[in-house]
């Protein structure tokens, strides 16, 4: 497995433009409050009952174990965002829509907005070359929070 500076170098490869990055601080958190309310929209089985969220819960659990193979700090510090994100999806919830419709607005809307700073950027996404770095993203800019914090990670 790969270090985490690795990934982090490497993501960083495509992501120097100013508008690219400026998209990617709005658009990644967006991209992951859809997918968790996309995830929280679906049913759950008898066995993820007692579990709040049910699926968006269990990936986040799935994905804060991935992050704190890369790094405890920048797990924990995924911590307080993933509950942030969960707040806003019950938020999301409570509104006429349904929760998987503004999901899969918001989920579509920040897509474009990557591939536009992408465009811009003249680099493909980096998921292209490997899938993981679809859950490197939100490292990525925690990381870049940390160092302005003057944080280690």
């Amino acid at each position: 497995m790969r270090k985490l500076d690795q990934w982090l170098d490497e993501y960083a490869l495509s992501h120097r433009h100013p508008v690219n990055k400026m998209l990617h601080w709005i658009c990644v958190p967006l991209i992951v409050l859809a997918l968790l309310g996309l995830l929280a929209s679906l049913p759950i089985p008898a066995a993820l009952s007692h579990w709040p969220g049910g699926w968006a819960s269990a990936v986040a659990v799935a994905a804060l174990i991935y992050y704190t193979r890369l790094s405890t700090r920048l797990a924990l510090g995924m911590l307080p965002v993933f509950a942030l994100l969960g707040i806003s999806v019950h938020a999301l919830s409570m509104l006429s829509a349904p929760l998987w419709r503004s999901s899969l607005v918001i989920f579509g809307i920040a897509w474009i907005g990557q591939f536009i700073g992408h465009a811009i950027e003249k680099q493909r996404p980096s998921f292209f070359k490997d899938l993981q770095f679809l859950l490197i993203g939100p490292l990525w800019l925690l990381a870049a929070a940390y160092r302005r914090a003057m944080l280690r990670y």
